[in-house]
């Protein structure tokens, strides 16, 4: 990978399990159940210069990233409860750049710590709650397609690591 590959993917680019079993599924509900804390500690002691930083020329800075954890984990929790709910709804994308560059974006991060880690408590009692055929239902995404809650899981078990990792990265890095 090429340096603007490690920065952008330091744990590399997201793919699906090739067998979504209850093994795996246990994984990546754990990495959403520590995701609040791992976010916690990964932003501590940081100064409002430092949560203004982005992780890589271009990227997105600490401040908005933790806010796009908010914002893409409440459209997955929500899209979650649709695949359940409703036989294969279409759900409406959004743009996850847009929204970054929106005032809330800039506030400071402890709402979105907060919203978090009480979002991600419900979502991790809902993921387990579920059965074998749950992780089968799924919503239908206009630009990427049919996905079932078993790759949606793991996409957002995914994702938790990889903002988080582009955190203690940009730390590891500044020697913060």
């Amino acid at each position: 990978m090429t340096e603007l590959e490690n920065l952008r993917y330091p744990i590399g680019r997201f793919t699906p399990p090739a067998s979504p079993g209850a093994a795996t599924r246990a994984e990546h509900i754990t990495a959403l159940r520590y995701l609040p804390g791992n976010l916690q500690a990964a932003v501590s002691g940081l100064t409002n210069p430092q949560l203004n930083t982005p992780y890589r020329e271009g990227g997105w800075t600490v401040r908005q990233l933790v806010h796009h954890i908010a914002d893409s984990h409440a459209n997955a929790y929500v899209r979650s409860k649709l695949a359940l709910t409703e036989d294969w709804p279409t759900i409406k994308p959004y743009d996850e750049a847009a929204w970054a560059r929106l005032t809330d974006s800039r506030l400071p991060i402890d709402c979105s710590l907060a919203m978090i880690a009480a979002l991600h408590e419900r979502w991790v009692a809902l993921l387990e709650s579920l059965s074998d055929s749950d992780f089968e239902r799924g919503y239908v995404h206009p630009e990427n397609g049919r996905q079932t809650l078993a790759t949606v899981l793991a996409l957002y078990g995914w994702h938790s690591r990889h903002h988080t990792a582009h955190i203690t990265s940009l730390r590891t890095r500044e020697n913060w």
